[in-house]
């Protein structure tokens, strides 16, 4: 489960150490409860990147998408968990571009085709995001070590974009801000 929450969002989750116990557990589990409706959406993909905040029952949502209706989409989700107050949708559209389309692809195969990825390929929703702006490529989500961190970055170096940002992080890592996010 940590796993899948992690592919979500870790970099905007906000939960105030002055919230009660009870209103932490809460956020907490509105957080999971998005991710997990954000997860099952059919339109979302290995190219977008969606993150979540919650305080006080306030969702935010940040992040990149490839179609303006996913914005839409992803808020009505956000919207319909229980314990929701609000929604604060901040999800911006990256630019329509053919470059930028056959670089996504390109970087996608090279990374999914590659023999250390193959267990990742199969899954519904793998975990590595490749998001590219204007030639431009970051990868976010999870993968399992320090060694897949750095192939998947090599990999997607290979295909000619402009520059690489490596935000992926490993499984210990993204278990270990859950734990810190679960205690506060």
């Amino acid at each position: 489960m940590a796993r899948k929450l992690a592919l979500v969002a870790f970099a905007f989750l906000l939960v105030p150490a002055a919230l009660g116990a009870q209103t932490e557990r809460k956020d907490f589990q509105i957080f999971t409860d998005v991710g997990a409706r954000i997860e099952r959406y059919v339109r979302y993909s290995v190219f977008d990147d969606v993150n979540i905040g919650v305080d006080a029952g306030v969702v935010t949502l940040t992040g990149r998408v490839t179609m303006p209706f996913k914005v839409e989409d992803i808020g009505r989700l956000a919207v319909g968990v229980e314990g929701v107050k609000a929604v604060s949708n901040q999800l911006q559209v990256l630019p329509v571009s053919f470059f930028d389309d056959e670089l996504r692809d390109r970087i996608a195969r090279a990374i999914y085709n590659n023999p250390s990825f193959w267990q990742y390929a199969s899954m519904v929703n793998p975990p590595i995001h490749i998001i590219v702006e204007r030639g431009h490529v970051t990868l976010t989500g999870v993968v399992q070590s320090n060694v897949e961190r750095a192939l998947a970055r090599t990999l997607a170096l290979s295909s000619n974009a402009f520059s690489v940002e490596n935000k992926l992080r490993t499984d210990a890592e993204a278990k270990a801000d859950l734990e810190k996010i679960r205690s506060h």
